[in-house]
């Protein structure tokens, strides 16, 4: 797979729009960003849940690795586009773009979940 491959299989799905992030393209359903293309072009990432970032890499440990840092560890996956193969990037796409329409119905239905207070400090 290439870049141009990755782009194809995102903009195929419905409702899918290109716009750009931090000066590299990114693909988005109603506004929320569910998968992008890195600067160099040779990678992609997509946005799964931590469990499905984990299924992906134990499926395909040379195409899909975490992200760095916290990203990674929310589920934020790196797509290496070179060893992928295109119906198992479709899949973490389209799950990809699913998450990120349950989370914007989450927010739309106010069912957030609520962040935990910060305890304070005794003075």
């Amino acid at each position: 797979m290439n870049a141009e491959d990755f782009r194809r299989l995102a903009l195929g799905m419905k409702d899918t729009v290109e716009s750009a992030h931090m000066n590299h393209p990114d693909f988005r359903v109603r506004g929320k960003i569910f998968a992008t293309l890195k600067h160099d072009m040779l990678s992609g990432m997509v946005a799964l849940t931590p469990d499905q970032q984990e299924e992906f890499i134990r499926e395909s440990p040379r195409t899909f690795s975490p992200e760095s840092g916290a990203w990674g560890r929310a589920g934020s996956t790196k797509v290496h586009l070179a060893s992928a193969d295109e119906d198992m990037v479709g899949k973490a796409l389209t799950l990809a773009r699913q998450n990120a329409v349950d989370k914007l119905q989450t927010r739309q239905s106010g069912s957030k979940k609520p962040r935990p207070q910060k305890k304070k400090r005794d003075s």
